[in-house]
């Protein structure tokens, strides 16, 4: 059962569960108790599984390790301290576990000197006592030569008594002891060396500090696995970071193989703000016999103060020049800057990360040299490492990131931290912004910087949000197949065993819990070589398996190495080359090649070019003249906007809409913006001067309702779908209507997409009212199946689940096969498994990953339904022109060929042309 925890216990309650030692140094060390730790150490501290949800540098990292530290203190203190794991600690980043290692050493260092001290002051106190009562026998006996023989032998037995500890006298009680309590942490993960692992199976940690797959790999060890028996404690940190990813499918299997070894563990999770909470404890907890183990979950109220704002560079975006808009930018990033100690600025891509540093050192030298940095994935492990050193110690003063900062390392004082754009979820701007203050009682400080006026609404709303603590939903993925085939293969290499047993085992993990027998038994066949044509694209067995008998194992001597050095879920990626026939032209991200459909236009090195096709690692092109990319360069690297927090914009949109209809709405509508959003006055004018052209020139589009704006330009006719529903939802629907569009007129269909909308462009006249009526919600997912079934995405992300299921082994006997090789490899892969079955396993997880994972379904199945309801209306309207709201969505693509200033100016000039629309109305 799934409950909250209701009851705080108080600061005695807790002192008194805890080993003197540990709650010592809790007195000295902290003035109280935070509010994660009076809610949850009582609980683990009793062996129940507890999910605690909270800010960065609340202390629940320390809510867990408490009861742990006091065990093995207790333990130690006894001298039952066993070789063997304990306590299991999970975290997603290698970083953050060696962080962890150093800030759990501190404690136990300062503890281990609080045990000597006590020992040497115990062993100290015992000698006085010896040496007072033998003074005392040898008085009595000078001064008392009578001294009967009952006397002396009383103080002699109280001598003796003194001595006897357990049986042992003082001096072997002294060799007895542990000097020291010798309490292990280790750390295991891929970067552990191999004379560290062979020293941690001699001497075991009692905890154990490691990542999802190295687990994988100790469970499949079989000496190490022993070391498993009995463990006590599984801590799951960052675990919303791991839960709707196959990631954390994978681990959701391995947690499971864990309890089996060890059926008494207590689960613990720790997550950032994050929703659904109950979703994240069965994910924690998982299932025994079909039904969710017991969870007490956590939700700690904010003990910090949260100080978050929304600037704008300007009063306006239209009436400026480029100039103006990066002068007074980095003015506002300057002044914010130099107004703190040390700033963190998250941007949402890479180039942005490198652009901001650049331009900030060119534009004020004086200020910034040495003391800036940036930090993202694409720079070195060692670049990174450093550059988290250096803001521990202070020598920084800005530090600039996409999205490598957002988890919970230590990277020491940050007192504020800039958004540059909307972090697209309300979940992601709390983790962002709660980088700041990571001390309990400091101010959580944020800025979130906006550039245009769609920019300005989502923060605005997401700002709200984030203070009335409105999370948005986070998906976990249901039954993964590819990563089912890599854990059945990796418990088949364990022992041999019964595959019912197996599948019981599988469903008890939350992910699989509604795993149908049939998907696991043709998981079954694949692994146990019952294709045997796939033996042609060198897909071998894996496993056999006995059906009378109903056991499976292991198949072949290498079976431990292969597993061992093709586990992970994590897809190799790399640069595409782009050519027309042998010339090469340059490279693309392969993230935005699986963006790409044939007869989409994209931007390289300045110049438009035509997607044709691509094999392997290289993409074919041909120049496409005078005609605007379909899809921007940045594409791949934006992150989408979350479904929740697009229907609140939308909700937004809705009631300032209907303020519009009042008499005189300008008073009452700047009030109600005032009320509803906390920003300053200038964002008051800018969000309700927009709203005001659109609802003047065109309709209000919202929630509620679906506006498709056609338009004329040249030849081409292009339908702007107001679908504000975030870009995963927008990728599934513009793709079933561009899909029905190409069948109706026999053309292929260009496509844009945002988060706010999407655009349909074509040649010829646009049939919508019979292209609208052919997408359904019972239809949608047989239409994107077809839609995406000949499609770079579906090749890349087949590529991606074949060498999770390891039909591709990215290591074998040595040798590694590069992401080009694997993808050449993929393309023979699919052909050959289309012609086994067309619902192979494996093609069908590629299929359900991009539906599911990449794209929303389920939310575009209930946009659909609520317009075959009439919950939303659908209206189509013809204009000249695009309206406000539609700038940014037209503009789109045409970003990367225009030049800044003349984005500025071509707005300028459409806005001019809306104002004499609305005069002439």
């Amino acid at each position: 059962m799934i409950s909250f925890q209701k009851e705080k216990y108080s600061e005695k309650q807790i002192h008194s569960m805890l080993n003197p030692l540990l709650s010592e140094w809790f007195k000295e060390k902290f003035d109280s108790f935070t509010e994660p730790q009076k809610y949850s150490i009582p609980n683990i501290h009793n062996k129940q599984n507890t999910l605690v949800s909270a800010v960065t540098g609340s202390g629940k990292t320390l809510s867990a390790f408490t009861a742990v530290l006091n065990e093995l203190i207790n333990l130690s203190e006894n001298n039952q301290l066993e070789n063997k794991v304990y306590a299991v600690y999970i975290s997603p980043l290698r970083a953050l576990n060696n962080d962890i290692k150093r800030n759990l050493l501190e404690p136990l260092n300062e503890i281990e000197k609080k045990f000597e001290l006590k020992q040497k002051q115990e062993i100290a106190e015992t000698k006085k006592e010896i040496n007072k009562l033998k003074k005392e026998l040898k008085e009595l006996e000078k001064n008392k030569k009578q001294l009967k023989n009952k006397e002396k032998e009383s103080i002699k037995n109280k001598i003796k008594e003194k001595e006897l500890v357990s049986g042992k006298t003082l001096s072997q009680k002294q060799k007895l002891k542990p000097k020291k309590l010798d309490i292990r942490i280790g750390v295991r993960t891929g970067d552990t060396t191999q004379s560290e692992r062979a020293l941690m199976a001699r001497k075991v940690p009692h905890i154990l500090i490691t990542t999802p797959e190295s687990l994988a790999i100790m469970l499949n060890a079989p000496k190490f696995r022993e070391n498993f028996r009995e463990s006590q404690w599984l801590i799951i940190d960052e675990i919303h970071a791991l839960a709707n990813n196959k990631r954390g499918s994978h681990l959701s299997i391995s947690m499971e193989r864990l309890q089996k070894l060890s059926p008494k563990i207590t689960r613990i999770g720790l997550s950032a703000t994050i929703a659904p909470i109950k979703e994240i404890a069965r994910f924690l907890v998982g299932l025994e016999k079909g039904k969710t183990r017991n969870c007490r979950i956590i939700e700690a109220k904010l003990e910090k103060k949260l100080n978050l704002k929304v600037l704008s560079p300007l009063p306006n975006f239209i009436d400026v020049t480029q100039e103006q808009v990066q002068e007074k930018l980095y003015e506002l990033l300057d002044k914010l800057i130099q107004d703190h100690k040390t700033t963190l600025i998250f941007t949402n891509t890479r180039s942005a990360t490198e652009r901001i540093v650049h331009h900030l050192k060119e534009k004020f030298p004086k200020n910034y040299s040495a003391n800036i940095d940036a930090h993202h994935s694409s720079l070195s492990r060692t670049h990174r490492l450093n550059t988290e050193e250096r803001l521990k110690k202070g020598e920084l003063k800005v530090v600039v990131s996409s999205t490598s900062l957002e988890l919970g390392i230590d990277i020491g004082f940050i007192d504020l931290v800039v958004l540059l754009g909307s972090p697209k979820s309300v979940a992601r701007a709390l983790q962002r912004v709660g980088r700041s203050g990571h001390k309990l009682h400091d101010e959580i400080k944020g800025r979130l910087i906006v550039m245009d006026r769609d920019d300005l609404i989502e923060c605005s709303v997401l700002l709200k949000n984030a203070v009335e603590h409105k999370i948005d939903r986070i998906q976990v993925p249901k039954n993964p197949l590819d990563v089912l085939s890599q854990q059945i293969y990796g418990i088949a290499i364990e022992e041999s065993q019964k595959v019912e047993e197996v599948y019981q085992l599988i469903i008890q993990a939350y992910p699989f819990s509604s795993l149908k027998r049939s998907s696991f038994y043709e998981i079954i066949d694949y692994l146990s070589g019952k294709f045997t044509s796939l033996e042609n694209r060198h897909v071998y067995a894996k496993i056999w398996f006995d059906e009378e008998t109903g056991f499976i194992g292991k198949r072949g001597k290498m079976a431990r190495i292969i597993y061992m050095t093709n586990i992970g879920t994590i897809p190799d990626e790399a640069r595409v080359t782009v050519k027309i026939k042998e010339h090469k032209i340059g490279s693309i991200d392969e993230g935005f090649l699986e963006r790409l459909k044939r007869g989409d236009v994209f931007i390289l090195g300045g110049q438009s070019y035509e997607f044709r096709y691509a094999q392997g690692m290289t993409a074919q092109v041909i120049t496409a003249y005078q005609r605007p990319p379909t899809v921007p360069s940045w594409f791949s690297e934006m992150l989408p906007l979350s479904f929740d927090l697009a229907l609140d914009i939308g909700k937004f949109r809705e009631l300032i809409g209907q303020k519009f209809k009042l008499k005189k709405p300008e008073k009452e509508i700047k009030n109600l913006i005032r009320k509803y959003v906390y920003v300053e006055e200038n964002a008051v004018n800018a969000i309700y001067e927009y709203f005001k052209e659109q609802f003047l020139f065109l309709e209000m589009p919202s929630q509620k309702k679906l506006l498709i704006e056609v338009f004329s330009e040249g030849n081409m006719r292009h339908a702007i779908f107001h679908s504000l529903y975030g870009r995963r939802v927008n990728d599934a629907l513009s793709r079933a209507y561009a899909f029905a569009l190409s069948k109706l007129i026999h053309k292929d269909v260009e496509l844009s997409i945002t988060d706010n909308g999407f655009v349909l462009s074509v040649n010829t006249k646009l049939p919508l009212d019979k292209m609208l009526k052919s997408v359904t919600s019972s239809e949608l997912k047989k239409i994107l199946v077809f839609a995406i079934e000949k499609t770079e995405v579906l090749n890349r992300r087949f590529r991606h689940c074949a060498v999770r299921s390891l039909m591709i082994l990215r290591s074998y006997k040595g040798r590694t096969k590069t992401a080009g090789r694997q993808q050449m490899a993929s393309r023979l892969l699919i052909s050959a498994v289309r012609r086994i079955d067309n619902n192979f396993p494996i093609l069908n997880e590629a299929r359900r990953e991009v539906l599911e994972d990449l794209m929303d379904i389920e939310n575009a199945e209930k946009v659909l339904q609520g317009i075959e309801s009439g919950l939303i209306e659908t209206k189509i309207i013809f204009s000249d022109i695009p309206s406000p709201f539609a700038f940014n969505l037209f503009l789109q693509g045409r970003m990367d060929v225009m030049k800044m200033e003349d984005k500025i100016q071509f707005l300028k000039r459409l806005h001019e042309q809306i104002q004499e629309r609305i005069k002439s109305k």
